[in-house]
């Protein structure tokens, strides 16, 4: 793969060069590979195989848990979370130690390895707040709550231009990998001022009804807004942050 350079770019296929625009610019690569029935059936290409099965259920369960969180992940990433999730996944998957190569699962692995993962690395939680917290998860019921330390907005926050106030919102995702399926609850706080005044503990309760067997993601982030004349006004420019702060996984017997 090759970065386009000159006036004039180019989309579209010459020779065996095909040329197309991404992300990172217009881009340009040769065609070339094994073929497919080789790879799908040839010994040698057994690990190749192995990879390609468990990258398959890396990306997928990445694809699981964005779609679980997608209302809180729309107003803070970056544009290299999908690719970053999934390498993450891949870790866990790869960390799964029951299983045999090409066999590991997201389910068996360490999925702790994705706490302190951020939706948008322009804006990591850590950098952005700097309040206390603590958590508490009540498997059995499906009750967490977050609480907030007392705190001095202006203090406590790393802000953007234009902002005056914030939004602190937690999330809580009950995700069930072999199935594709979740749960999520959301909260969001009131709009708080940014200036000295101090605030008082801030708490927020969400309630899933789980049976208990699925993992279990919490979530905390920041979205920052501009209040005029009452109206509240989303910031944009990439200053929110949301970020995972505790993963609980179901551990089933043998």
């Amino acid at each position: 793969m090759a970065k386009q350079k000159g006036i004039v770019k180019l989309t579209g296929t010459i020779g065996d060069v095909s040329f197309y625009k991404s992300q990172d610019g217009f881009l340009a690569r040769g065609k070339g590979g094994v073929d497919k029935s080789r790879i799908k059936n040839d010994p040698a290409f057994q690990r190749t195989r192995e990879n390609g099965q468990e990258f398959g259920r890396a990306a997928k369960a990445g694809k699981v848990l964005r779609m679980a969180f997608r209302i809180l992940i729309q107003n803070a990433k970056d544009r290299h979370v999908v690719g970053r999730m999934t390498k993450s996944m891949l870790q866990i998957v790869k960390s799964d130690k029951s299983n045999l190569r090409g066999q590991r699962t997201v389910q068996t692995g360490n999925q702790s390895l994705l706490r302190g993962f951020d939706f948008n690395i322009d804006s990591p939680l850590g950098s952005t707040i700097y309040a206390g917290y603590s958590l508490a998860i009540d498997r059995a019921s499906g009750t967490v709550t977050i609480t907030i330390s007392e705190f001095i907005p202006d203090q406590i926050l790393s802000f953007p231009s234009g902002a005056t106030h914030f939004n602190l919102i937690s999330g809580v995702g009950a995700i069930d990998y072999a199935t594709e399926a979740f749960e999520i609850s959301i909260v969001k706080s009131a709009d708080i001022v940014i200036d000295s005044t101090p605030h008082e503990v801030l708490a927020q309760s969400h309630e899933l009804n789980t049976n208990g067997e699925q993992d279990i993601y919490v979530v905390l982030g920041v979205e920052f807004v501009e209040v005029i004349n009452e109206v509240s006004y989303p910031l944009k420019g990439g200053s929110n942050c949301l970020g995972i702060i505790a993963v609980d996984q179901y551990h089933q017997e043998e």
